[in-house]
């Protein structure tokens, strides 16, 4: 994946990337409604509110939405996934299904998955699931 566009950390995005770097997948909270959501932002996206909080999440959730694509694109070798998971949280998040073949067979929807990091560089570690081992 040399050659994959890398995310560009911003201070809104900073304790998400601190937390890849971890090993952890950090979300933020409304201290107001109680609402955990993705991707970050300064203010909760469902009450408005700047009372927010960083939490670690569990990194579990389930396989929401996926397509497997097929064509050569800088930094993926094809296929591999682009999919929409749910985290037990609530929020989904786009990432990529790894540790699995890249086939409908394989790729349940509903299927548990978890978070598992690819460290790219100092600064960068990508986030992506796996199934979750049964």
């Amino acid at each position: 994946m040399a050659d994959q566009p890398l995310p560009v950390p911003t201070p809104e995005t900073k304790h998400f990337w601190e937390g890849t770097q971890a090993g952890e997948l950090r979300l933020q909270r409304c201290t107001e409604c109680t609402k955990a959501y993705f991707p970050p932002r300064p203010f909760c996206p469902k009450c408005g509110s700047r009372k927010v909080e960083v939490f670690t999440a569990s990194g579990r959730g389930a396989l929401h939405s996926y397509v497997i694509h097929h064509r050569p694109t800088p930094g993926f070798t094809p296929p591999y996934s682009i999919a929409v998971v749910e985290l037990e949280e609530g929020p989904r998040m786009m990432t990529n299904i790894v540790g699995v073949p890249q086939t409908p067979e394989a790729l349940q929807l509903d299927m548990k998955v978890k978070a598992v990091f690819a460290k790219v560089n100092d600064e960068i570690s990508l986030v992506h699931f796996a199934p979750e081992a049964k």
